[in-house]
C-alpha cells in the first residue's frame, strides 16, 4: 500500500501541479480530481469537495455516502481508496501536513472535529447556500496559497481553514437534523441494541458495552454515533449507556434479592465504587440508600 510522506511526492504521482508549500497545498480541480484507483495512506489531513456522480470513495474500509455537493474529511494514516470516480463541475482538495499545524491552536482544535473520524457512509452534503460559503472560504485560502507566501501567509491560511472547519461542524449539525433516515431513530436503535446485548447475557461475560461496539452494531462510526445522539437527545453515546444501565440497576435493586455489589457486577461493572458514583450522579442517592428507601 502506498504511503505519502511528502506533498511533493503526492502531487507528482497524481499528476498535480507542484505544491507551493512543502507542508500545505490546495488543488482546484475539474472532472479529474482524484487520487488514483489504489489504496493509500498519508501524513496529511485532507479536505475535499466534489460533486460525485459515479464511482466510490472508501475510507477506513467503508464506503462514503456521496451525493452531489459532498465534502469529505480524512485524517493522517487513514486508508483511502477512490475507484472509478466521475464528477460534475469543479471541486477542490486541501492537504495539510501535521507539521504545518505545529505551534498553532489548530494543532489541537482539529482533533476535536469528530468528522475526521467518520469512517462510515457519511460525507457532508451541502445545501446551495452552504456550498457558496465553502467556496468563498476556499478561494480565500487558495488566493493566499498562490500569492507569494510570506510570514503572514501561514496564519492567514490557517485562520480560514479554522473557519471552514467551524462551518463544517455547523453544517453537520444541520445534516443530523435534516437527514432523519440516519439520525432520527438513532436513540431507539441504540436502546434496542443494548436490550439485545443484555438479553444475550453479554453483560456478565463481556462487561459493559463500549461505544465502539455499539457503533459497529449500528454500522456507523463511534464519533458519528456520539455526535448524532448528542444532537438528537443532548447526551453522548457513553451517557446513554450509563443511563440505560442505571435504569436497569434500579429495576434490579427493586425486584431482586441481591446485594448492591452483586447487581453491579451482573451489570458488567468491575469497579463497585465507579458504579456507586455513577448511580448517585444519575439518581441523586447512592444505590445502598436507594435500596434502603425502598425497604422502608
Amino acid at each position: 500500500m502506498k504511503h505519502y510522506k511528502s506533498l511533493v511526492e503526492l502531487h507528482r504521482e497524481n499528476v498535480l501541479p507542484p505544491p507551493e508549500n512543502p507542508l500545505f497545498s490546495v488543488y482546484h480541480c475539474d472532472r479529474t480530481c482524484t487520487m488514483g484507483d489504489r489504496e493509500f495512506t498519508s501524513d496529511f489531513y485532507m479536505i475535499g469537495f466534489k460533486k460525485i456522480i459515479a464511482g466510490q470513495v472508501l475510507y477506513g474500509r467503508t464506503k462514503y455516502d456521496h451525493e452531489n455537493g459532498s465534502m469529505m474529511f480524512f485524517k493522517p494514516n487513514q486508508i483511502i481508496e477512490m475507484k472509478n470516480l466521475e464528477f460534475e463541475e469543479d471541486g477542490f482538495l486541501i492537504f495539510i501536513h501535521e507539521d504545518f499545524l505545529n505551534g498553532h491552536n489548530l494543532h489541537d482544535e482539529i482533533k476535536k472535529y469528530h468528522y475526521f473520524d467518520y469512517e462510515t457512509n457519511e460525507a457532508l452534503h451541502l445545501s446551495p447556500s452552504e456550498e457558496t460559503t465553502v467556496w468563498e472560504l476556499f478561494h480565500k485560502i487558495e488566493n493566499e496559497y498562490l500569492n507569494n507566501q510570506d510570514e503572514y501567509s501561514r496564519e492567514l491560511i490557517l485562520a480560514n481553514v479554522d473557519t471552514l472547519l467551524k462551518y463544517s461542524q455547523r453544517f453537520y449539525k444541520r445534516q443530523f437534523l435534516n437527514r432523519t433516515e440516519i439520525s432520527g431513530k438513532t436513540v431507539t436503535r441504540f436502546n434496542e441494541e443494548i436490550n439485545n446485548y443484555v438479553a444475550r447475557g453479554l453483560l456478565a461475560s463481556k462487561g459493559l458495552p463500549s461505544v465502539n461496539y455499539m457503533a459497529e452494531r449500528l454500522n456507523i462510526s463511534a464519533g458519528y454515533l456520539s455526535d448524532v445522539l448528542k444532537q438528537e437527545s443532548g447526551k453522548t453515546a457513553l451517557e446513554h449507556i450509563h443511563i440505560y444501565l442505571i435504569s436497569e440497576a434500579k429495576n434490579r435493586l427493586i425486584g431482586e434479592n441481591k446485594s448492591v455489589s452483586e447487581i453491579a457486577y451482573a451489570l458488567g461493572f468491575e469497579n463497585l465504587s465507579y458504579f456507586s458514583r455513577l448511580f448517585k450522579k444519575e439518581v441523586g442517592v447512592s444505590p445502598n440508600v436507594f435500596k434502603k428507601q425502598l425497604l422502608n
